[in-house]
């Protein structure tokens, strides 16, 4: 849970900016996104192969440059 404390002299602008900033990096928002919709577990497993696949020709190509 992310929480913020208004400090002295701060305005709400700031408070809801730095509160954006801690929920972007706590990653909650990602979260939120990606638990949107369900996703079969299938389709989970088929994304995480693909994204390896395209992660290993990269390095494949990186190296033979």
């Amino acid at each position: 849970m992310v929480k913020v404390l208004v400090r002295d002299r701060e305005s709400i602008q700031e408070a809801v900016r730095r509160f954006g900033k801690l929920v972007m990096r706590s990653g909650l928002k990602k979260e939120m996104r990606r638990r949107k919709y369900y996703e079969k577990p299938s389709d989970l497993k088929r994304r995480a192969r693909l994204r390896a696949e395209r992660r290993a020709m990269k390095e494949r190509l990186l190296v033979q440059e």
